[in-house]
């Protein structure tokens, strides 16, 4: 038994999943080669068939959706604290 958990980067994950989808090669034999549980073999597939209609969906990523809203926020917090950096130039103007 291992000590530690094995971190596998995305692009392993897929390179597995891809094999394990050809069909040629059973999970054990899959599992076997690449040295990962024959259980995470068909997990990393079935996330595969599961997120592979992302990869065709029209438009963009949803993840520059995220980045628009997140840089409409920036912009209008931005339009607020240059009202509050004028309105406190005018204040210290009108005291000194």
């Amino acid at each position: 038994m291992r000590g530690k958990r094995q971190r596998h980067s995305d692009g392993f994950k897929a390179k597995v999943a891809l094999a394990a989808l050809k069909g040629d090669r059973t999970v054990a034999q899959l599992a076997s080669a690449f040295d990962v549980h024959s259980t995470q073999v068909s997990q990393w597939k079935k996330q595969l068939q599961e997120g592979a209609s992302g990869v065709f969906a029209a438009g963009r990523p949803s993840d520059s959706v995220d980045h628009e809203a997140r840089e409409a926020e920036l912009y209008q917090q931005i339009g607020k604290l240059q009202m509050e950096l004028d309105w406190l130039k005018k204040k210290v103007a009108q005291l000194g």
